[in-house]
């Protein structure tokens, strides 16, 4: 039966991690100080504590210091993305305009927003379905409206920013297309007589010349990203500002896909497709890290809940998805997951 998803199912996040989740937290971080002396005894060392009128050396008082913990974030927070962050086609959808952008009412940036106790001007959720790095500067255009520059709603009082995009500048969604075309006309040529390719896709993508073009694709969006991401620094400088990735599409061993995606993408290039999507979280990690950012890993609390998992256990809707649901895009499984690693980041 179709997977029918409705606010209620939904559960309110907690400081509390889900039991799917808890294995991937760490405990803690461990703090080492260590100390050394640059060419002075250590008598030499308590002399000079002594002469300071200090019953200690320096080093040793430093050792007892305790950090003092970041505080969260408390607003005003605003959202930045494309669909992966909208939400789209997840019931409930927001009120907001224009329709066009498809921004759910349990999207991540809208339980992140309500675990930390924003709402109305301290939080704005600005994302749209569809968006590219270019949308984050200038007007967008939807088929509910224009949805304008999303970072017009920075400010110098932000001081919670999540952005997550990239993909459609990488063409990500373009790649799985043609995937699934390269695989058919392979399989047209199967029945005709000739042999099948390992992985089409792949192949095509290497016949086109000048090397690998996916991943041209995502070094020109890692430069558009790495621009935009100083312009936030600019309009926001207050701002905690955290890059959030995209979330495992395909599990790790790709054949066990075959029994939901059939002969749609042949082994290889299930393959191929998982390799290109660990270049554009990488791209996302070392552009966030460049601009000051904290990049917000989805990959690994995905693993499991790929769209190749059952209708229960998946984050990621699969061609064929759930009724009403976008293909290929997270569901509200997905979108809880997503801020529930988004919170942990946050609350450090």
């Amino acid at each position: 039966m179709p997977l029918s998803v409705r606010p209620k199912s939904v559960r309110p996040l907690s400081a509390r991690p889900t039991a799917a989740l808890t294995g991937a937290v760490g405990a803690g971080l461990a703090a080492v100080l260590v100390a050394g002396c640059s060419g002075s005894t250590g008598a030499e060392s308590l002399a000079a504590a002594a002469a300071d009128g200090s019953s200690k050396p320096r080093a040793a008082a430093a050792a007892t210091a305790t950090p003092t913990p970041t505080p969260t974030p408390v607003g005003p927070y605003v959202a930045l993305g494309d669909s992966y962050t909208s939400g789209l086609r997840i019931s409930p959808q927001q009120a907001s305009e224009p329709k066009g952008c498809s921004r759910s009412a349990v999207n991540y940036p809208s339980l992140v927003a309500e675990a930390l106790g924003l709402s109305g001007e301290r939080f704005r959720d600005v994302s749209c379905s569809g968006a590219r790095t270019v949308d984050l500067t200038g007007a967008q255009s939807t088929e509910g409206g224009s949805n304008p520059p999303q970072l017009d709603a920075l400010s110098p009082a932000t001081r919670l920013v999540t952005v997550g995009i990239g993909g459609n500048d990488a063409g990500f969604m373009d790649v799985v297309g043609q995937c699934a075309k390269e695989n058919l006309v392979d399989a047209f040529k199967g029945l005709v007589g000739s042999d099948r390719a390992a992985a089409p896709c792949r192949d095509s993508y290497a016949a086109a010349g000048g090397g690998d073009q996916v991943q041209q694709k995502v070094d020109a969006a890692g430069e558009r990203l790495g621009q935009q991401l100083k312009e936030i620094r600019r309009r926001a400088p207050q701002a905690r500002v955290y890059v959030v990735g995209y979330p495992s599409l395909l599990p790790a061993d790709p054949a066990s896909c075959v029994p939901v995606l059939g002969s749609t993408v042949a082994g290889g290039d299930l393959g191929f497709l998982v390799e290109k999507e660990q270049q554009l979280n990488a791209m996302l990690k070392r552009r966030a890290e460049a601009a000051g950012a904290v990049f917000v890993d989805l990959a690994a609390p995905s693993a499991g809940h790929d769209m190749c998992a059952g209708e229960d256990a998946r984050w990621v809707e699969p061609p064929f998805p759930a009724h009403g649901l976008a293909a290929i895009h997270p569901n509200a499984k997905g979108q809880q997951g997503a801020a529930e690693a988004v919170l942990r980041a946050v609350r450090g």
